[in-house]
């Protein structure tokens, strides 16, 4: 006998209307942080939660401009998407303790990338022995947190850190 996990979760996301418009432009231009999980602001980029994470803390870095690779980003845009990447890293270590780190991209829509239109870097921390039977077997994340205390933890974080610059 076959036994079903189910993760409820993932079929909101499979069956809501897909937004015509780039979230990762609407989000951040409406000014609304806390509701969209946004944790920082850069000059060129910001730092949101992803709703969708594989491991508790998994940040995004999005530039602020919409394109689809690094090749349109300037110099300082670049500088800026991964200064902030760093401070995630940073972030990301102070809160979670994390045993690892995956950083990186999936750009464009053949290497996997779920919002192609929009560049956007990942950071995921990694535990020793996170990939359990419930992802390997299953297909199932076990997300621990909710968002709002991963939320409140993180930007609390975030803001320390600018007033440790």
């Amino acid at each position: 006998m076959n036994d079903i996990l189910y993760s409820p979760w993932r079929l909101q996301y499979i069956l809501s209307n897909k937004d015509e418009e780039c979230i990762f432009c609407t989000k951040p231009s409406e000014e609304k942080d806390k509701k969209h999980l946004i944790l920082f602001r850069s000059n060129s980029c910001f730092v949101i939660m992803n709703i969708f994470p594989y491991n508790n803390g998994h940040l995004m870095v999005v530039p602020l401009k919409h394109v689809p690779n690094l090749n349109g980003l300037n110099k300082d845009e670049i500088n800026d998407l991964f200064g902030t990447v760093q401070l995630c890293e940073k972030v990301v270590t102070k809160v979670y303790s994390p045993d690892g780190m995956n950083v990186g991209m999936n750009l464009e829509k053949a290497a996997g990338a779920g919002i192609d239109e929009h560049l956007h870097v990942h950071i995921v921390p990694r535990w020793n022995g996170d990939v359990n039977f419930m992802s390997t077997i299953g297909g199932t994340r076990v997300i621990p947190e909710s968002f709002e205390q991963a939320y409140s933890k993180l930007k609390e974080q975030f803001d320390n850190e600018k007033t440790e610059k």
